[in-house]
């Protein structure tokens, strides 16, 4: 590879000279030479044109990361970013499609994406030790035909057993995709860049999941619920290409040890933490089996701490906790994300239960928000550039704790035009501060904790959604049903019942249309207090904001980034 994006790539990578003198990438045989010259001076003048090369190649210097070369290999690293990111959202518009078609319960067909999510956040501690052993460009490469494979088999599932089985096989390569191709990202881009470059990458990051919903509409209400699965594969395939045409193929030099323990302990505390925050609202939160899963995953979670702490190579690296921006960054991230998930989750139910509106038309009225995000995460890389994260963040911050706000004033009749415009308000905050929030997060670490940071980030952003998703859902119910119990169920205001007031008539029919209203207007309200929830921690995390950096990096602005296999 010839760009400079590749030689940027290889600066920090160990490669030897063969033996036939031949020379590559990040050679070093020149610069000795000018040391001793006295006993060969003829053979200076031949090896003088050699020395530039060598000495241009790891440059860091302004004209270099003025350059526009890593914008290529940036796209390719989206495409990968993209397609995992799409397929946590793009799923749900199609269960009950699938349940009609694969004969199975409501229960059991919830699995179908329960059983992602936690696989997903049992894989992401161990995308760093795999990016190491095997080299970031190669683990690029198999995450991509893997995730294709697998979603060409969720396609092909036959029943309920088929399709969960083939989830999780898709969910290891998609589990990886993010934190290697973060990973990349900071050994691609020049560090003065990497503001403008999160940008562009969020678009993966964001914009993915908000328009999963109105892409996976579309494909169910119009074709067929296995396109959703389907469409991952000609992407899968372009991005493979891709990858291996722009990324250079450089072998690592480290071959560390699995920390097995560490791996075991650290899986099982987020498997029981998922799961139980997954089905906490059907087992019920009191319930001993809730209860065990979240002792053992607390019990787990404190044996990896200590087991990280001892050994040699640990799976991740905890030195990343001791960095008080990157910590401020994942409260900030955990906050965010929630705000974002919990309005792709309960929109679109809102919507299709309250308003009645069909699949697309649901996910047509999240589309305005997501052609916000589209147009902001650039943007917002580039004022991160120029002034840092604190303001961008705090700016963000208050536009999703206003559009919350007004959402929590929603009505069963609420016009389809205000729910555009307050979820654009809030879909403003979220692309504001998305990535300065990550960015400022991983770009405080020293370039030897870069992946360790992104797989903790990659790690808040499963748990936050998940979690948000599960306890929000948990408090509509509760709250729900006590709102039904405030209303007097079907009574009517003086006492009467409906079938004493309507004479003769048919109970069931008589029952129906207040049933239906009372259940409306409970649902509507129960989604509002989440939607208020979310403006509360929004705001807090506004306060928070207070305490990121303002201004232009010292030195470039984007961390210093050390030896990297690829």
């Amino acid at each position: 590879m010839t760009t400079d994006a590749g030689n940027r790539l290889g600066q920090d990578t160990a490669v030897t000279t063969p033996p036939n003198g031949t020379r590559a990438m990040g050679q070093t045989t020149v610069a000795p030479r000018p040391q001793a010259p006295a006993p060969a001076p003829p053979r200076a003048a031949p090896a003088a044109p050699t020395a530039p090369p060598p000495q241009q190649a790891p440059s860091r210097e302004p004209q270099r990361a003025g350059g526009n070369s890593w914008i290529i290999p940036l796209g390719v690293l989206i495409i990968g970013m993209f397609m995992s990111v799409l397929d946590t959202s793009i799923v749900n518009v199609a269960i009950p499609k699938m349940q009609t078609a694969l004969n199975a319960s409501a229960d059991d067909i919830e699995w179908v994406v329960t059983g992602y999510t936690l696989v997903l956040g049992m894989v992401v501690p161990l995308s760093g030790w795999l990016g190491l052993r095997l080299g970031l460009t190669r683990l690029y490469v198999g995450a991509m035909v893997g995730f294709a494979l697998g979603s060409a088999l969720c396609g092909l599932a036959w029943n309920l057993d088929s399709i969960l089985v083939f989830r999780v096989i898709q969910a290891i390569p998609g589990g990886v995709l993010p934190v290697v191709s973060l990973t990349l990202l900071y050994q691609l881009v020049p560090p003065e860049k990497i503001g403008s470059a999160m940008g562009l990458y969020g678009l993966g990051v964001v914009v993915a999941p908000a328009i999963g919903p109105t892409l996976g509409g579309y494909l169910v209400e119009y074709f067929d619920w296995r396109l959703i699965f389907f469409i991952n594969v000609p992407v899968g395939i372009a991005g493979t290409v891709l990858a291996l045409i722009v990324f250079p193929q450089i072998k690592p030099t480290k071959w560390p040890k699995l920390d097995i323990w560490g791996f075991v302990t650290i899986a099982y505390a987020l498997f029981a933490m998922l799961l139980a925050f997954s089905k906490g609202e059907d087992w019920g939160w009191t319930g001993y089996r809730v209860l065990i899963l979240f002792s053992t995953a607390i019990l787990s979670l404190a044996l990896f701490l200590v087991i990280e702490n001892e050994v040699d190579n640990p799976l991740i690296n905890l030195r990343v906790f001791k960095s008080f921006p990157f910590v401020v960054s994942l409260i900030l991230l955990g906050i965010t994300v929630t705000g974002l998930f919990s309005g792709l989750y309960f929109l679109p139910q809102y919507l299709q239960q309250v308003q009645g509106l069909q699949e697309l038309d649901s996910g047509l009225v999240l589309l305005p928000g997501s052609l916000v995000l589209v147009v902001l995460m650039p943007i917002a890389g580039r004022i991160y550039d120029a002034i840092g994260p604190r303001y961008p963040v705090m700016i963000g911050f208050a536009f999703l704790a206003w559009g919350s706000y007004l959402l929590a004033a929603i009505t069963v009749d609420t016009p389809r035009g205000d729910i555009e415009l307050w979820l654009t308000v809030r879909n403003i905050g979220v692309g504001l501060c998305m990535m300065p929030i990550i960015t400022s997060g991983v770009s405080a670490l020293p370039g030897a904790l870069t992946s360790a940071g992104s797989s903790v980030n990659n790690v808040m952003q499963r748990v936050a959604s998940s979690i948000a998703i599960a306890v929000f859902g948990s408090l509509n119910i509760s709250k729900g049903a006590q709102l039904a119990l405030n209303r007097g169920g079907l009574a009517g205001a003086n006492g009467t019942s409906p079938m004493a007031a309507g004479g003769g008539a048919d109970p069931a029919s008589q029952l129906l249309g207040p049933y239906r209203e009372l259940t409306a207007q409970v649902t509507t309200q129960t989604y509002a207090n989440g939607f208020f929830i979310v403006a509360i921690l929004s705001a807090v995390g506004a306060v928070l904001a207070v305490f990121m950096r303002a201004g232009k990096k010292k030195g470039g602005g984007g961390g210093s980034h050390g030896p990297v296999e690829l």
